[in-house]
């Protein structure tokens, strides 16, 4: 695990967006941790995501020409991420989406940059991988190419069969996830985590039951 990754993991806990416990997903699973995005939610937690963000795009050696955030929650990701990216390496393009395509003036669906070229995408995390695919037919109807996703967090977990959304995503496409950090990450930080070491063996139970095979 790389240092920006171990920083992440902590800030993510002292903002309380990475919580341990017992929590309901939708899946109807419980599980030991919980992660939301959602919890950064002042300006300043805001533009560090942005920084790690950066962080996982740089350390990636990904070159993109545009990075794109599906509404609504890609929205502040790829605008912060941009923001951060100019300061650490170059001044880049970015781009959204509209729900609801504008019937006036410029019209159209797409806020900022126009795709073109190499288009990440960029996303909390990925469930059910629908807000990629619909990511994925916009670009490619602009006649850009997906260099790929950028997530938060990949959980590395079964969905439906014996592979994760992030699996899935990435065969389909034929292109790389990237991820901020993984389960795998939240593991060994807890290992050297005096504070939550009593998490370890719940969490590496829970991974036994419904993680994924990490070589596949």
């Amino acid at each position: 695990m790389l240092a920006y990754q171990q920083q992440f993991i902590q800030y993510a806990l002292n903002c309380g967006v990475l919580k341990f416990g017992e929590f309901q997903l939708k899946s109807g699973r419980t599980s030991p941790y919980f992660f939301n995005t959602g919890l950064f939610k002042t300006g300043a937690q805001l533009d560090m995501l942005g920084q790690f963000y950066a962080e996982a795009l740089i350390n990636s050696g990904l070159e993109v020409d545009v990075l794109y955030g599906p509404a609504y929650k890609g929205i502040p990701l790829v605008s912060t991420t941009a923001i951060a990216y100019s300061r650490k390496k170059t001044d880049i393009p970015f781009a959204f989406n509209r729900k609801e395509a504008k019937d006036h003036g410029e019209g159209g669906v797409i806020v900022g940059s126009a795709l073109y070229g190499k288009v990440l995408i960029l996303d909390d995390v990925i469930t059910a991988g629908t807000s990629v695919r619909e990511s994925v037919e916009i670009i490619n109807a602009a006649g850009a190419t997906v260099a790929g996703v950028l997530i938060a967090l990949d959980r590395q977990e079964k969905g439906h069969s014996a592979r994760s959304a992030v699996q899935e995503v990435s065969a389909q496409f034929g292109i790389p996830v990237l991820s901020i950090i993984s389960l795998e990450d939240i593991i060994e930080f807890i290992r050297q985590d005096v504070s939550n070491f009593e998490k370890l063996a719940i969490i590496n139970d829970y991974r036994q039951e419904y993680g994924i095979n990490t070589n596949s």
